[in-house]
This record gives structure tokens, C-alpha cells and sequence, in this order.
């Protein structure tokens, strides 16, 4: 049986166990410029207040969302010592930070890049529309036709500190060096590649080993990809955590006393059972009207044909009670899904329809994304189990 026990309302009214993104204050947007702050290099209001530090690097841990890590704690001795406050040689803060909407890698890696929220970078989903093509784009593959400083042409965080003359290194795996999502949101950092988790912990502390104010981040990504695969209540994310867990055991004792290290993810998880799939390919009254299906199963743009946006948000409405947060493009933007101040550009690769899948459901494409549809782990929309991430800050 489909979820049933939450009512979506047609107003602002936001669903049980969701919340929308604190752009202004803990978001992950906000990171970086607050690494910068803490640098001595920027403003120093900067939103999360990090403490101020020679160095500092970043940890991005894909899929390390709040509510899976404190379940599975046990699994995770280091990382729990740590956020308690309990470990024997680090001092330590920590607090939840939101991802943004949607709460997928592409985007939440633009807002680290960048230090904005999508609503900016324009790196608003799994899959979006390329206005002047009228064609989809997935922002982990890109499409060759799309130049990544034109789609987004803000100057990166590490763009800038390369104005002022200082370090800044991009440590993640030697295939993604030259993706699009690298190149739009990370130009100006020193790409170094890492293709295991020994040869990330060396690389970075290699690089916070060297003299001068430095900001370095590294990307982290097999725990995502066993939640994926395999859900994160299944014992193979748990082992994939106590794997996690030892990294950061062994990067910690890597760690200088003048080097802050953050530990963060990008987005949480949840496990969608089978029950809980809606397949639209199958949905003949989900489709009418609809031009193009973009997003994720839990974060669908829905692009519609002309004059059809209004019939397709009522059937998405009535059909998906229960199931989704449906609301028009408009009042996305409105109330800031996607984050303040949204350009014209960027508006136009919204879908006229977006839909938030809430806890137990899916929305996906059997037949157009089959292998996207028969994942365990999903991530992208607004409940708590997705959006809350941990800011963790560690000194020795």
C-alpha cells in the first residue's frame, strides 16, 4: 500500500517531517564562505561562524545525512565521539546544516563550489531542462553542448581565493577532473585526483602540510553509492559506515593543530520500498500534458506543454495526496525552494510543476529511468531525513 498518512496541503503549509532549506543561515551554501571567514579572508558575520584557523579542509561525505548516521552511531565510534564532544584528542563543534532543494549531489556540490544556493548557481536538479534545446540534461553527465561557465558563470569560491592569492586544492576521484559539474563549479582549485580512500586522507594531508593559509576540500563518495544500492538500513551501508568511520579516524591523526578540518555530506537518504514506487510511466493521467519529466523520483520538474501547467498541477495534486508536496513553478520560487533572489535564467530550467516526494514514496520512470527506478536509497526532496546534514569542525 502506498503512504497515506500525511495530507498535502494546496497553500504554503509545510508537510510533516519536511523542511525548507535555511538559505539565510545553516545551509550549505554558506560553507565555504564561512571557511573563507574563518581564514581571516572574508566577511566575518559569515553565517556558520567557523572557528578561525591557519587551514582548513573540507570532507564531503556523500550521503552522510543526520538521521541515518545517529541511528547507526554504533557503527560510526569516531564520527559519534566526534560530534559528541568525547573524543580523546580533538575539540570539536557540531550542529545540523540544511542542503538546499533539491538535496542531490549536483546541486549541493554547486552551492559548495559556489556559496550559493541553486536559485543562483543554476544547478537546480538531477536532470533540467536546457531551455534553448528543449532537451534534458543530466548535471553528473553534462552535455557536451553546454559550456559549464556559461550555464554557471559565478566566480567559484576557489576562483576567488585564486584572486587573492591564495591555495586552494579540489581532492576527489581522477574521474571527475574535467566533468562538467567540476568545471562549473570548482574552476580555480587545484585538482588533485584520489581514486581510493588511502590515496584521499595522503592527498590531503599533503596539501594541509605546506605553509599558508589554504582552503582544501575533498569529496568522499562510496557511502552514497552503497545507499543507493543497497539502502541505508541495510548491513552493507553500515559496513560502508565503519569503513567511513576508520578514514576519518585516520585523516584526524593526520591533522596539524593549526588545521580545522569540517566534516560534512551533501544530502541524506531514505530507503524506498517497492510499495512505495508510483510508476509514472504507467500513469497515463500524470502524463498528460506533461512536455518532459526532469528531476529525480523524490525531486520531479515537470515540464508541460503550452497552457497545460495548471491542468497538470491539478492532476499531480489530487493524484499524488499523500504521496508528494506539488506546487506550481511560481510558488516555488515564491517560497524559496530553491533559495532567494532567483534569476530569469535560472527560472526557465525549473519544471512548471515540481513535486516533492515525501517519506515511503517515489515517483519514478520504469521504462525512460530504469536504473535510476529500481535504486533502494533515494535522496532529493525536503523531509528532514534528506535536507539535515552534519557540520562537524575538528581540531587536535
Amino acid at each position: 500500500m502506498l503512504p497515506n498518512d500525511c495530507v498535502v496541503p494546496n497553500d504554503s503549509v509545510v508537510p510533516n517531517d519536511c523542511v525548507l532549506p535555511d538559505y539565510n543561515g545553516a545551509a550549505l551554501c554558506n560553507l565555504l564562505p564561512s571557511a573563507v571567514a574563518a581564514l581571516g579572508l572574508g566577511d566575518s558575520s559569515a553565517a556558520l561562524q567557523l572557528p578561525s584557523s591557519r587551514q582548513i579542509c573540507v570532507l564531503l561525505i556523500d550521503g552522510l545525512g543526520c538521521a541515518a548516521l545517529h541511528e547507526h552511531r554504533a557503527d560510526a565510534p569516531v564520527l559519534s565521539s566526534l560530534l559528541a564532544g568525547k573524543h580523546p584528542r580533538a575539540v570539536t563543534t557540531y550542529r545540523d546544516i540544511t542542503a538546499g532543494f533539491p538535496s542531490t549531489t549536483g546541486a549541493s556540490l554547486a552551492s559548495i563550489g559556489t556559496g550559493l544556493p541553486p536559485s543562483q548557481h543554476g544547478l537546480v536538479g538531477y536532470r533540467v531542462l536546457i531551455p534553448e534545446r528543449g532537451r534534458l540534461m543530466s548535471l553528473l553527465q553534462w552535455d557536451d553542448s553546454v559550456d559549464p561557465s556559461d550555464w554557471q558563470p559565478h566566480p567559484t569560491i576557489f576562483e576567488q581565493l585564486h584572486a587573492a592569492g591564495v591555495v586552494s586544492a579540489h581532492v576527489a576521484s581522477p574521474d571527475f577532473a574535467a566533468s562538467g559539474l567540476t568545471r562549473s563549479s570548482f574552476r580555480g582549485a587545484n585538482y588533485i585526483g584520489a581514486a581510493t580512500p588511502g590515496e584521499l586522507i595522503a592527498a590531503l594531508a599533503a596539501v594541509f602540510g605546506q605553509d599558508g593559509p589554504r582552503l582544501i576540500f575533498g569529496y568522499y563518495p562510496d557511502l552514497d553509492k552503497t545507499g543507493h544500492g543497497q539502502g541505508v538500513n541495510s548491513p552493507a551501508w553500515r559496513h560502508q559506515l565503519a569503513v567511513t568511520d576508520r578514514m576519518v579516524e585516520r585523516l584526524v591523526t593526520e591533522l596539524p593543530p593549526d588545521v580545522t578540518l569540517v566534516i560534512t555530506g551533501d544530502h541524506g537518504m531514505v530507503d524506498v520500498e517497492p510499495s512505495g514506487k508510483l510508476d509514472l510511466d504507467l500513469a497515463a493521467n500524470l502524463l498528460d500534458g506533461v512536455a518532459l519529466l526532469g528531476g529525480e523520483a523524490r525531486a520531479r520538474h515537470v515540464y508541460t506543454a503550452p497552457g497545460a501547467a495548471g491542468d497538470v498541477l491539478a492532476a499531480w495534486r489530487e493524484s499524488l495526496s499523500g504521496m508528494a508536496w506539488v506546487v506550481s513553478k511560481a510558488q516555488a520560487i515564491e517560497e524559496q525552494w530553491f533559495g532567494p533572489d532567483m534569476t530569469d535564467v535560472v527560472a526557465r530550467r525549473l519544471g512548471d510543476v515540481i513535486a516533492a516526494a515525501l517519506p515511503g514514496s517515489a515517483l519514478v520512470a520504469t521504462v525512460k529511468e530504469e536504473r535510476q527506478s529500481a535504486l533502494r536509497g533515494m535522496h532529493g526532496s525536503l523531509t528532514t531525513a534528506e535536507q539535515l546534514i552534519p557540520l562537524l569542525t575538528v581540531r587536535v
